[in-house]
């Protein structure tokens, strides 16, 4: 016992803040100095101390703050945080031609970064939560959540067993006994959780039944996060655009050379509010023929059905040539929906645009379907860096579940969340057809 509660001190917010004081800020300084410390007093060894400082605060706020979203890694999001945070101090170094230290930063940002892990990897508890369940409503559902234990309890006079909290379905009527033992839980300083809530919490999605402040927190997205993300995005566009623009001309190099046909696909998507949009990315299969006039004793159904079918990519297809293989798995055949990004139709970040056919079936099928319209499509997403590429309905029904979870908690951090977890995704290729 007192060894986990040793672990669990290490993470300890005061812990880590005295760890990146001594660590992370005064001992690289002491080290470029070799221990002077009167040597420290000078005007640029103060200001790399605030440099320093703020690099190595800026790290770990970064970190806890995004380790607070449902789904996130601790040991992954270690290197991405801190790499942020150091980047864009020595950016702001760079850029404003201010003096400082190579070797303090890169001190400073190499103790962090191995200390964080060690405590992650070494140190870290190794502990499952644990949660009493008040019979009744749809708490039997908890048992398909994986990372939690669940003790379901039989009465009210049972004992207030030590957990992270109690879950109950407030949506049924308890009996005077069952909200007794919820007071006491509550008075005893135990959390009491609304079976929605965990479910939400821990499986990073939202079910929707109807539509209603309680489900959805609100049914407008936060407006100044909305009109901050277009003028973000546009920027980012811009400067991407440019960027990259030598790997745009190879990658449309490689797609010539490979198969006969255009560079860029393009296909009708559904976007913001439901409006039709035309997606630009490149071309990973083979060009297709012009679709063969309808016969006269087909049907609607079976012409809607024919396109449901070209626009659904399945794992092995084999339309999909050589070189397309190579970027779907990198996502570099995403690169010019950029474009999209500049003429205001898409985000770096949201619910991922449907092919408009794809939508219609989707929009007949599922109930609530294109409330996830409600904010622009975007290039990845909650859905796409935790389900990847799907194209059955009820797996799209699971996905509609994320793109909720995104609406509903739509913010800043939970962006940055979603950026540190495409670059995984990228890494290892998870979810690409």
């Amino acid at each position: 016992m007192a060894r986990s509660n040793s672990r669990s001190l290490v993470h300890a917010f005061r812990v880590q803040i005295l760890v990146t004081l001594l660590l992370g800020v005064l001992f690289p300084i002491l080290v470029r100095l070799d221990f002077r410390f009167a040597s420290a007093q000078t005007p640029f060894y103060l200001n790399m101390l605030a440099w320093t400082a703020l690099a190595a605060f800026g790290g770990l706020l970064l970190y806890r703050r995004v380790l607070a979203v449902p789904g996130a890694s601790p040991g992954y999001l270690i290197l991405p945080t801190y790499t942020t945070s150091y980047l864009v101090v020595i950016l702001v170094l760079f850029f404003f031609r201010l003096d400082y230290s190579r070797t303090i930063l890169a001190l400073s940002y190499f103790l962090l970064v191995s200390w964080m892990m060690f405590s992650v990897f070494v140190l870290r508890p190794k502990k499952m939560l644990q949660f009493l369940v008040v019979p009744g409503g749809r708490v039997e559902r908890l048992k398909d959540i994986p990372n939690a234990s669940w003790t379901y309890l039989k009465s009210p006079d049972q004992p207030l067993l030590s957990c992270d909290g109690v879950v109950v379905d407030l949506r049924i009527d308890l009996s005077d006994r069952w909200a007794r033992f919820i007071a006491d839980a509550t008075l005893a300083g135990t959390s009491v959780f609304h079976v929605k809530e965990i479910e939400e919490s821990l499986t990073g999605q939202v079910e929707i039944e109807h539509l209603s402040e309680n489900n959805l927190g609100s049914l407008n997205p936060n407006e100044a996060y909305l009109e901050f993300k277009i003028i973000v995005d546009w920027l980012l566009a811009a400067i991407s655009l440019i960027l990259l623009l030598p790997v745009f001309l190879l990658v449309a190099l490689a797609i010539k050379l490979d198969s006969p046909g255009e560079v860029m696909f393009r296909q009708s998507r559904q976007g913001y509010r439901q409006r039709p949009f035309r997606i630009f990315k490149f071309r990973t299969m083979m060009a297709a023929p012009s679709a063969p006039a309808a016969e006269e004793d087909e049907t609607g159904s079976q012409v809607q059905k024919a396109e449901i079918d070209r626009a659904i990519t399945r794992a092995g297809d084999n339309r999909i040539t050589r070189v397309g293989r190579f970027l779907r798995r990198t996502r570099l055949d995403e690169l010019p929906q950029i474009l999209n990004i500049l003429r205001g139709e898409m985000s770096w970040i949201g619910p991922r645009p449907e092919a408009a056919v794809l939508s219609a079936w989707y929009d007949a099928e599922l109930p609530f379907y294109s409330y996830r319209h409600i904010v622009r499509p975007g290039i990845t997403g909650w859905a796409q860096v935790n389900q990847g590429h799907v194209a059955d309905v009820n797996d799209v029904h699971k996905k509609l579940h994320y793109d909720f979870y995104y609406i509903k908690n739509f913010s800043f951090w939970l962006d940055v969340m979603i950026f540190f977890m495409t670059i995984k995704v990228i890494l290892s290729g998870h979810g690409s057809k």
